[in-house]
């Protein structure tokens, strides 16, 4: 009995400190999301191809008008090619372009729901311990040069571009992000 009294102690003592200090609520979406930042460093180990059907997965899975779900992603592991999207790669890490459909119904907002998309497997990769990085500033040169490179169909364009590797461990959010507003800078309840 005692070791079951133990056990119970340490386990809610453990929970409590985590939340008193922010880092942990119990909720596994919520500690990635709060925990998360955007991944500046990654070391050369390859991202596994099971992590990758995993990211593309949460991907597929994001709201979009209507479940129009009209989004391309393209999967480049070519270093020479992503070199010649961003600057600064590195060996083993992959981006995924997200591509939307020009919109065949008026009301439809294509660039809203690859943004989803592009945040949901964001979100999935820090989940599995990678690094991930969003990028908007490739777009333009993506759809003017290397539509036909990247496989973007005719009637899509680049939106957005999500770079996934693994991260040295002991960088985190603390330590690599810059700070964010506090709460009441930004919410305004009426």
């Amino acid at each position: 009995m005692k070791r079951k009294t133990f056990i119970s102690v340490f386990l809610v003592l453990s929970l409590a400190t985590g939340m008193l200090s922010g880092q942990t609520t119990g909720n596994s979406v919520i500690d990635v999301i709060l925990s998360g930042y955007t991944a500046r460093k990654f070391t050369t180990e390859p991202v596994s191809d099971n992590n990758i059907e995993l990211i593309l997965k949460c991907g597929l899975k994001a709201p979009s008008a209507r479940n129009s779900q009209l989004w391309k992603f393209t999967v480049v592991k070519d270093n020479a090619l992503i070199g010649e999207i961003i600057p600064n790669t590195t060996a083993g890490n992959i981006l995924i372009i997200v591509s939307g459909q020009e919109p065949v119904q008026q009301g439809m907002n294509v660039d809203f729901d690859c943004a989803l998309a592009t945040e949901n497997m964001f979100v999935a990769a820090q989940s599995l311990g990678l690094g991930a990085h969003i990028y908007g500033g490739p777009v333009n040169n993506i759809n003017l040069t290397k539509k036909q490179a990247l496989g973007i169909p005719d009637g899509y364009k680049a939106i957005s571009v999500l770079r996934i590797g693994n991260i040295d461990k002991n960088v985190d959010a603390v330590s690599s992000a810059s700070t964010r507003k506090k709460i009441e800078e930004v919410v305004n309840y009426k």
